[in-house]
């Protein structure tokens, strides 16, 4: 508030109005160059720096100066205290004030905004901000205008499994956690493990490559920060590192680096992965959840208003998001005639040969043959990796997998059984081509990301249907973290549960996955009225 405030408040001063105007637009514009992520640090005496700069604490028995006692104000006190030592951290490790910039104020405030700024500056970053709250600050008391600012909602704290708060200490354990993992676990270390999981030499590597990635990344990082920056630059990445990353240790990624920094050689590495990646074991509880742990499921479930989400049932093929679909079938017009209901036989060239499958890989066919295919229809093999999508039986119930938002609903998922099932109990006779009646990438790929939960195409063959109850087929690795901590509860309720729509058509098919080994799947393209069978035998 200025000198000029007096009894009437400052709810007309347009300068101090126009201060909180420009420090909502810094505020704003801070939060989006950083990528809506804000930082707590150990700045203090911000407070006492705004004030001094209006005039010198007063000595006992002395009045105060007239614009610091006009200042003195406990609403922007606290919001001063609370969010006044907020910063935002480029690539680099920089940090930047989230709030204060000399250049924004008007003159009566710059030497204040200049010394809280300096002091942001130079502070040291001590975690991750989160908050919920819609408005930080007191806007208004009476006839008064406060400090204060709205922060955008792409920046508010939304889970409600945990309070703010203890996310923040969750966020500060896995700073703590990430860099001892980054002393133990060299680059070099981090390097050859990227070569076995990029290479597809690991089992279900995908599951994994994502976090080896994230922690190269940061060595990288860290090698060109500068030495006082270097942990900014830990902070930063920990602020936005998916479910699971801050915690290298009690992670697959961690169990692959000790191997690989203990010297063993490549066949006890992936003989030991591939154990503890097994579909049947990675992430899947192995005894049944305590009285206690399904009370505390109870207590999360209710908390995110879930009990609905958990129901599945079958989707059809309607609600498949396609690559591709069969062309339109053309009516031919209507012959004209008494005999034009007749149709002329047709004349055989006399000309034959057999020609072979062209061998092929997915992404190929994806590009070279799939725009122009009209027909398509895929050979049944005797075992495969048969595959259902299921989706929400209520469409409106919260988002329960990983690929799901609420600003951008996909409730879709897959599952298949290990080992794989027969052509017969999905309802299909094997070495038969049936028609294809759309493609489509896993449910996760929709949208793009989630390329952790790997890659793969599923061709949707006309007539499939699961015969087995698979349970409702909700996994640990597709759930959302929030659900990470009563996944025993979860996998329990998963297995006695039922998808509903089995009697009713659903989309259903051969999946084809990236790193399953070679393919040898058979397909038959109709295109400009011919037909050629390819071989898809992996899918780079």
């Amino acid at each position: 508030m200025n000198t000029q405030i007096s009894a009437v408040g400052n709810s007309s001063d347009s300068v101090y109005d126009g201060f909180l105007a420009h420090l909502q637009e810094r505020f704003i514009g801070n939060i989006l160059n950083g990528a809506a992520h804000l930082f707590e640090t150990d700045a203090i005496g911000l407070w006492d720096a705004y004030l001094d700069a209006f005039g010198p604490m007063p000595a006992p028995g002395e009045a105060a100066v007239p614009q610091r006692q006009n200042h003195t104000c406990h609403a922007c006190r606290q919001f001063i205290e609370r969010f006044g030592g907020l910063v935002v951290i480029d690539s680099t490790g920089v940090t930047t004030p989230a709030l204060w910039h000399e250049y924004d104020a008007p003159e009566i405030y710059r030497p204040a905004i200049a010394a809280m700024a300096r002091i942001v500056r130079t502070a040291k970053v001590t975690g991750v901000f989160l908050s919920s709250d819609r408005v930080w600050g007191t806007p208004e008391t009476g006839v008064w205008h406060h400090l204060s600012v709205t922060p955008p909602s792409c920046i508010l704290y939304k889970r409600s499994t945990l309070t703010a708060g203890q996310a923040m200490a969750e966020k500060r354990e896995g700073f703590n956690t990430v860099m001892r993992a980054l002393t133990e676990f060299t680059k070099p270390h981090l390097e050859l493990a990227l070569t076995l999981l990029k290479t597809d030499s690991l089992y279900r590597s995908e599951k994994v490559l994502g976090q080896a990635e994230w922690l190269y990344n940061l060595h990288l990082a860290l090698d060109v920060a500068h030495k006082t920056a270097k942990s900014n630059v830990v902070w930063r990445a920990i602020a936005s590192a998916p479910a699971g990353f801050c915690h290298p240790r009690s992670s697959m990624i961690g169990t692959l680096l000790e191997d690989i920094a203990a010297g063993m050689d490549f066949s006890d590495v992936s003989r030991r992965f591939a154990d503890k990646m097994h579909p049947l074991s990675y992430q899947r509880p192995q005894a049944a959840p305590s009285e206690g742990a399904i009370a505390a499921a109870e207590k999360i479930i209710q908390q995110l208003g879930a009990a609905g989400s958990l129901d599945r049932r079958f989707a059809r093929l309607d609600e498949v998001k396609a690559l591709w679909k069969p062309a339109p079938i053309k009516e031919a017009p209507a012959a004209e005639g008494v005999f034009g209901h007749l149709k002329p036989t047709s004349k055989e060239s006399g000309l034959s040969m057999a020609i072979p499958a062209h061998k092929m890989t997915w992404e190929k066919f994806q590009r070279t043959v799939l725009p122009a295919a009209e027909r398509i229809a895929f050979r049944a093999p005797a075992v495969g990796s048969y595959t259902a999508l299921v989706t929400a039986v209520n469409a409106d119930a919260p988002p329960i997998l990983q690929w799901d938002h609420e600003d951008k609903r996909n409730p879709v998922s897959w599952y298949f059984w290990n080992g794989g099932s027969s052509a017969e109990s999905f309802g299909l006779k094997s070495g038969k081509f049936y028609p294809v009646d759309a493609i489509t990438l896993k449910p996760s790929l929709w949208e793009g990301g989630n390329d952790h939960q790997g890659l793969g195409v599923l061709f949707v063959l006309s007539g499939a249907r699961e015969s087995r109850q698979p349970g409702a087929a909700l996994f640990p690795e597709i759930l959302r973290a929030e659900f990470h901590g009563i996944r025993s509860v979860i996998e329990a309720y998963s297995r006695r549960a039922s998808i509903a729509g089995m009697n009713e058509p659903h989309a259903a098919g051969v999946m084809l996955q990236k790193g399953g080994g070679e393919w040898s799947a058979m397909v038959r393209v109709w295109s400009a009225g011919n037909s050629i069978d390819y071989c898809l035998d992996r899918w780079d």
